[in-house]
């Protein structure tokens, strides 16, 4: 495969890159998330992805690896903000704990788990938030390449796919994918979704959804100017519900990872909703680094703008093998 699945004409003079991260409680039930050392490590992974990709890696700094040794997706992004000489944008939609990086704020909080109650109290002032955000980002920059990092997303997209009428599956950080888990989730929340007479799209966000995905849904209405989705399911799951929303649905960018994981069956997917997709191949499995290879095993796959650095380096002018050459570099310099 190519780099690119397919290069797309987008004329930009001006590109600007962000990362929305929020946390869901999902994400410590124990065999759902692969973000993160533990279950309960999972809470942190957001703000240290956006302080990894925004500041790079502190003196002495370990690479961070998941539970099997893969190595976190922001070390990628972070070698191809170096490369293109961007400094990212970060969006705090819900985090468990104060950010260290600084960030746009909605104030919002962690979803919740839509078994006990409803995952996210006021979607709509997230979406007006987000809204205003990408009317200010309009100002910043001609495209905009928008990702996310919030651990146990996977499984919120599940929820919030499926409420919205779409028989799609959905990818995991983790190579077996723990369908049986996910799929007792996402049957408690359609039970509540179900039982809704005039259900709307944020209803279904209110139920069973986490903060990351009404602040991208404000963020495309606010944006003039180009925008790409940067991620697998979850920015799928996104996109449908911009699409749900009524609004104009931008493109999604993702990894070939993703799009062979078969329980996801993304190109389907996006397919039945409508939505436009591309693939990145980065080739990890000779890159000459296992903790990048173990991706082309299936685990990790995307998240923390992964695919949407290594698309806007490319974008940029940049070949496979200056991408390749800024990766390997960076991550033999980790930490020193």
């Amino acid at each position: 495969m190519n780099f690119l699945s397919e290069k797309p004409e987008i004329d930009f003079k001006k590109p600007v890159i962000g990362m929305v991260i929020g946390n869901s409680v999902l994400s410590t039930i124990p065999g759902l998330s692969a973000a993160g050392a533990t279950p309960e490590s999972t809470l942190m992974t957001p703000a240290l992805d956006a302080f990894l990709i925004q500041n790079g890696p502190l003196p002495g700094m370990d690479i961070p690896l998941s539970p099997l040794g893969c190595a976190t997706p922001a070390t990628v992004t972070r070698a191809m903000l170096e490369l293109c000489s961007l400094d990212p944008v970060i969006v705090n939609a819900g985090l468990a704990q104060n950010p260290i990086t600084p960030c746009y704020d909605v104030y919002g909080t962690p979803g919740k788990d839509p078994r006990v109650e409803d995952a996210i109290t006021d979607p709509e002032r997230l979406y007006e938030f987000g809204r205003r955000i990408g009317k200010q980002l309009s100002e910043s920059g001609d495209l905009l390449v928008l990702g996310e990092s919030v651990p146990g997303g996977t499984t919120t997209a599940l929820c919030v796919l499926r409420g919205l009428g779409y028989n799609a599956g959905v990818s995991s950080s983790y190579s077996e994918n723990p369908q049986s888990i996910k799929n007792e989730i996402c049957e408690a929340a359609l039970r509540k979704i179900n039982a809704l007479e005039n259900k709307t799209a944020m209803d279904i966000i209110r139920i069973a959804g986490d903060p990351m995905m009404p602040v991208v849904a404000g963020i495309s209405k606010g944006y003039t100017g180009t925008l790409v989705l940067s991620g697998g399911t979850q920015m799928l799951a996104v996109a449908a519900l911009i699409k749900h929303l009524g609004d104009e649905v931008p493109p999604i960018v993702t990894t070939e990872y993703v799009r062979a994981d078969k329980s996801a069956e993304i190109e389907k997917a996006a397919e039945e909703i409508g939505i436009k997709a591309w693939f990145v191949d980065p080739d990890f499995g000779n890159i000459g680094d296992e903790s990048l290879a173990r991706y082309c095993g299936g685990e990790v796959k995307e998240g923390a703008l992964l695919a949407g650095s290594l698309w806007l380096a490319y974008m940029k002018g940049h070949s496979k093998e200056e991408i390749w050459g800024a990766i390997k570099t960076f991550l033999e310099n980790f930490g020193k």
